[in-house]
């Protein structure tokens, strides 16, 4: 790995690293370094043939028993997140030390980093990186992680095929007229007003946990496939989870993201579209079908066959 590759990989997952600011030039609103550019302008990795974000495909993932449960650690600290910042092109938290998980057939457990989020202009311009079935949600939010063994050397996590693990899910707005729900994503927005413009941050005060904001998600379904990060470089060293439960979350908290936070100073554009566009099909693999379900299936199958008996 050459020294920018190994630069920007520390500025994407290690949250203590002071990053150059000239180190990749990429963005997501001019077309000379958004998305469409960045397999010419940054080939590698960008140019690959494992790259994320995708469309997952429900009725192709295949079953795979091993996907079992995960077993999350501090994810419930209502100390667990330290910092906000606003990239210039994201909203990121720095997790503190300890979080983490293991299971899901991952091959050891991992630490977690930090998270941020993707998303398009409030809800009228969804933009969640993966799409489900096509559809796309208004927002997305991704835990990123690292092999425990690797001690946080992101350097050496994203030359690993699997050194990273990303945690993926949807955010929809909730269906009613409720504003300001729930608690934690009120708690997280109240933040923004502090970091509106690009590159400035603000100390989370302890209160709510990682756990909070992932409220209604039942984390034991989920889709899986082998991809990289959706930001350059683009690294292809990251085993993705998805999960099918949404996050539902008051669409007035929604709208905040595009319309409070600017790319630079005030002066800026506001930061809207901050997704990549959808890359080629990966195989995705899913938990087989529950045992109930199998059972219903083979009694509807017996009733339709009983049926059938007694007209001939």
């Amino acid at each position: 790995m050459n020294w920018l590759v190994a630069a920007f990989a520390l500025c994407v997952l290690a949250p203590t690293v002071h990053c150059a600011s000239g180190a990749v030039i990429w963005c997501y609103h001019l077309a000379s370094c958004k998305d469409t550019a960045w397999p010419l302008t940054i080939p590698a990795f960008c140019n690959g043939t494992r790259q994320s974000p995708i469309n997952i495909i429900s009725s192709s993932a295949k079953p795979n028993a091993n996907l079992t449960a995960f077993t999350f650690n501090n994810y419930s600290s209502i100390n667990g997140m330290k910092k906000i910042e606003n990239t210039g092109k994201t909203v990121k938290v720095i997790l503190d030390n300890g979080l983490g998980f293991s299971g899901g057939d991952l091959s050891e457990p991992y630490d977690s980093l930090q998270f941020h989020l993707h998303w398009g202009n409030g809800t009228a311009v969804p933009g969640s990186e993966h799409t489900l079935n096509g559809k796309r949600y208004p927002m997305e939010l991704h835990i990123v992680s690292s092999k425990a063994s690797h001690n946080k050397n992101t350097t050496l996590a994203v030359a690993d095929s699997t050194g990273v693990a990303a945690l993926g899910f949807f955010v929809e707005a909730m269906t009613g007229n409720e504003t300001g729900q729930p608690e934690s994503w009120r708690n997280l927005t109240s933040y923004l007003d502090s970091i509106k413009e690009g590159g400035t941050s603000a100390p989370i005060s302890p209160g709510f946990s990682l756990d909070d904001l992932l409220t209604g998600v039942d984390r034991t379904k989920y889709y899986r496939y082998l991809g990289s990060l959706t930001t350059p470089t683009c690294n292809e060293a990251v085993v993705w989870t998805v999960f099918k439960d949404t996050i539902k979350v008051s669409k007035d908290l929604i709208e905040l993201f595009s319309t409070v936070l600017h790319i630079g100073n005030s002066s800026s554009p506001l930061m809207t579209k901050v997704f990549r566009e959808l890359q080629p099909e990966q195989p995705v693999t899913t938990q087989p079908a529950s045992s109930s379900s199998t059972k219903t299936c083979y009694s509807l199958g017996l009733m339709a066959l009983s049926l059938a008996l007694g007209r001939s």
